[in-house]
């Protein structure tokens, strides 16, 4: 038997020694054994992929994907290993079903970082804008902690700008009517410099002259609340320009990215779907294969094997449970025996013992001794 049928026939999990006497179900499990030598080696690729994204390191994504493959191989080969035929279909699809639910597990699992790496480039695209939505996000985050106070100091600057404003109309209004009365086109309607025109042009040099001391008074407050707002504005753009904006790209926003691809494109959607059935049916092939295939002689053999051994197990538990009760029951009557024996003996002895105190008391004379009050009387 050469090297490589050796090493898939121990990557299925077969009993070689059995398997020797059934030649015929070599090629099954040298298929199986197949399955699940590149199972492991595809959870070995997605699991340094997944790592690489991660840390940027191709040591530690050899490493960790390494031990991750051969963690789901070993896994796998239980798993079909453990897979044993019973005759019936639904007796076989008992002991299958838990199997299938473990390598479905394992196939998503495995899928998820190799659809990332298939998608790359797409899921590349897709980075760069939701980067962008981040960053959008974050500058807008600042922008409204700082826009409330930016605009209280606007709407102090247009509300004093608003009364510059209003004593200036009046200034115009005032100069404009003293004109219209000195080309007579208003108020007399006659054309001249008159007292009527010298008080319209008093009103309007007066509203000047409040316009300006208004101008001296709200102007350095103006002043004031655009230098508020320029600083509040060079804070907010500092805050801005001290943003993180490192590399946007780790194993949740790729996934997330793939989310957002599938749910804008129904071709990367069901592309996909079928990537992830496809590696459900790679692990799962082997489970379904044995569950579908009828009982081979291998199957005979190691039944056979495992009754076999298992009902000398049996006999020997029988047999040491036996030696245990006989044990039990031996100590357990003789120790009855022994002691009622004892108590017989015991009682013999007590009523010896008695007897003959009786007869000790019997054969010793008893001198009648006076009672107190007679010797008294005497």
């Amino acid at each position: 038997m050469s090297k490589t049928k050796e090493f898939l026939l121990y990557c299925s999990g077969a009993d070689t020694s059995i398997l020797e006497k059934c030649p015929s179900d070599e090629n099954k499990f040298i298929g199986i054994g197949g399955t699940v030598l590149f199972t492991g080696l595809l959870a070995f690729f997605s699991a340094g992929y997944a790592v690489y994204t991660v840390f940027d390191n191709y040591f530690f994504a050899f490493v960790f994907g390494l031990i991750w493959g051969l963690m789901i191989f070993n896994l796998d080969r239980y798993i079909v290993a453990s897979m044993k035929k019973r005759g019936t279909f639904w007796k076989d699809f008992a002991i299958a079903f838990p199997r299938l639910l473990m390598a479905v597990l394992l196939a998503l699992v495995i899928s998820k970082p190799l659809e990332l790496k298939i998608f790359e480039k797409e899921i590349n695209a897709e980075l760069l804008v939701m980067e962008q939505e981040v960053f959008k996000d974050q500058e807008a985050t600042i922008q409204s902690r700082y826009q409330s106070s930016i605009q209280s100091h606007l709407d102090r600057i247009q509300g004093l700008q608003a009364e510059i404003n209003t004593q200036a109309s009046i200034r115009d209004t005032l100069a404009l009517m003293a004109l219209r009365e000195a080309d007579g086109t208003g108020g007399s309607g006659n054309k001249n410099l008159g007292p009527i025109y010298r008080a319209k042009k008093a009103d309007a040099d007066k509203a000047e002259a409040e316009l300006q001391t208004i101008r001296m008074r709200v102007l350095p407050l103006i002043a004031e609340q655009e230098s508020a707002v320029n600083e509040l504005d060079s804070l907010m753009k500092t805050d801005i320009a001290g943003l993180e904006r490192g590399a946007y790209g780790g194993m949740a926003a790729r996934m997330e990215a793939l989310h957002r691809l599938g749910s804008e494109s129904d071709a990367i959607y069901w592309a996909s779907i079928f990537i992830m059935l496809l590696f459900i049916a790679v692990e799962t092939a082997p489970i379904f294969v044995k569950l579908i295939s009828p009982r081979s002689p291998y199957d005979y053999l190691l039944y056979n094997y495992e009754h076999e051994f298992e009902m000398d197990n049996l006999e020997k538990v029988s047999l040491r449970n036996n030696a245990m009760r006989n044990k039990v029951k031996f100590d357990t009557e003789t120790s009855i025996y022994r002691t009622q024996q004892e108590i017989k003996i015991e009682k013999e002895l007590t009523n010896t013992y008695l007897r003959r105190r009786k007869e000790a008391i019997e054969q010793t004379p008893v001198e009648w001794e006076q009672p107190p009050f007679l010797r008294e009387a005497s």
